[in-house]
């Protein structure tokens, strides 16, 4: 009998959901080796340095990720001939960690003695004329917070039931004054889906007893999202485990109906238990279809992700007022699918302790929800791109005066697998044996990388029990 602390992981993929479970499970004596297709680690949450990227090479990283570049500011070429990005680093696509400082990659770095400091926000909303902040005021907590932790505490049952009910319905019937603009703003940033008829209830009411119990509900990395995955590299490699980067699964081994090794480049590895941390959409390209229940592929292959519109605009002055804090808005009948769109402009970034901008350079993202497919047609994306600048334009009105540059990457697979109701995200063990997902694809608490981390934790348990 295998003795669970001393198994042998093959881990599938080096983005975040599948560096936390590596880590986590190296600190539990597992021996890990993970296996990366690209010549870097970090997946979707790769920090860019700008400095060394040309307008051809960053289109082509941005395509292995299910991106592009639509629009830039100035053209992108003019963008590299004149180093304007020199001193930048960028994320591929927008990311902000809930839970601030309290979140759980900070959770799951003190189980490994590390620490990465973050940047925290409470988030604002912006008006015609200026903003709200807090969005939510002590007043609004005290008034809402009481009917959303009833519903949250009044049992699974009752939750289960309301994971069933779409926030359409919910607006409709409970939605009046703020609460009404609460509910409809924040069950679209909780899934990154416009569409009301879409999103669940029960889990929007879940994660909304998060984001109004917290102080700071969003939080992002100083020096960027590498310090995060970095971290969790490192304490795989210091602590006997593996990391084999150019390296990509060709296949994954099967034998009398259990995953008994991978091949990757020439070479098999024997392993005890294999970790996919892929779209779970390229699951069968891997494995064969025949290893799984008919109704199990048919519900992978039928999976969409989410989609966005992003935007990284270098500001050379920032009002005061706006350094560090995270924005909120919605344009009513947008012409997208639910027909109003949120997105999010934050200034986390532009702080000058970022990290991510040479001094005295400001660094603001932001990202404008819509489909997968509506990111794939240019005049909806021209569409959502004056809403970002009209958005940012409310908060800083010189903003032709103060933008050295801005990109616009558009993202088609922002989350591997959207959290709505028709959309049935995978569980973590799958119906082959030895054989596990984590990732952002799967079923666990949270979105993007909250979601990936929860599912790295959940693997942890589900592998070795509770440590």
């Amino acid at each position: 009998m295998v003795n669970k602390r001393r198994l042998e992981i093959g881990i599938v993929g080096a983005g975040i959901g599948g560096l936390s479970a590596g880590a986590l499970l190296t600190k539990q004596g597992c021996k890990v080796k993970i296996f990366e297709k690209e010549s870097f680690i970090g997946g979707r949450t790769l920090s860019l340095d700008t400095s060394f990227l040309t307008p051809r090479g960053y289109r082509e990283l941005l395509s292995k990720f299910n991106m592009s570049l639509p629009f830039s500011e100035p053209d992108l070429e003019t963008i590299f001939d004149k180093n304007m990005l020199k001193g930048y680093k960028m994320d591929l696509g927008f990311h902000v960690v809930g839970g601030g400082a309290a979140s759980n990659i900070n959770e799951v770095l003190s189980k490994l003695g590390e620490y990465v400091e973050m940047l925290e926000s409470k988030l604002a909303y912006v008006k015609k004329n200026g903003f709200d902040y807090p969005f939510l005021s002590t007043g609004d907590k005290i008034t809402m917070l009481p009917h959303i932790l009833r519903l949250v505490f009044s049992g699974e049952s009752t939750m289960k039931k309301l994971d069933k009910v779409c926030m359409r319905e919910t607006v409709e019937r409970y939605g009046k004054g703020k609460m009404r603009l609460v509910l409809e703003v924040f069950s679209r940033v909780i899934t990154t889906v416009n569409d009301l008829n879409r999103i669940s209830t029960g889990e929007t009411f879940r994660s909304l007893k998060n984001l109004l119990s917290e102080s700071s509900p969003v939080g992002y990395p100083k020096n960027g999202l590498g310090s995060m995955y970095e971290k969790l590299a490192d304490f795989v490699t210091k602590n006997g485990g593996e990391i084999r980067s150019n390296t990509a699964v060709k296949k994954i081994i099967v034998d009398e109906g259990k995953v008994t090794g991978i091949l990757a480049g020439d070479r098999e590895y024997l392993v005890d238990v294999v970790v996919l941390n892929t779209l779970v959409q390229n699951l069968f390209k891997i494995v064969d279809k025949k290893h799984f229940p008919r109704e199990y592929v048919e519900n992978i292959c039928s999976l969409s992700g989410t989609g966005s519109l992003c935007a990284y605009y270098s500001l050379k002055k920032v009002e005061p007022s706006l350094l560090g804090k995270t924005f909120l808005f919605i344009e009513r009948n947008a012409g997208v699918k639910g027909e109003d769109a949120v997105g999010m402009i934050d200034f986390m970034t532009a702080l000058p302790d970022s990290g991510l901008a040479p001094v005295s350079h400001h660094l603001v993202q932001s990202y404008i929800i819509c489909t997968p497919d509506e990111v794939r047609d240019r005049k909806t994306l021209q569409h959502l791109r004056e809403m970002l600048d009209k958005n940012l334009e409310k908060l800083v009105p010189d903003l032709n005066t103060q933008l050295r540059w801005v990109v616009y990457p558009a993202v088609w697979h922002l989350d591997g697998v959207a959290k709505t109701i028709d959309n049935v995200k995978p569980e973590i063990k799958t119906p082959l044996r030895n054989l596990y997902l984590v990732g952002d694809c799967v079923k666990a608490p949270g979105v993007g990388v909250n979601c990936a981390i929860n599912s790295a934790k959940m693997l942890q348990d589900i592998l070795l029990g509770s440590p």
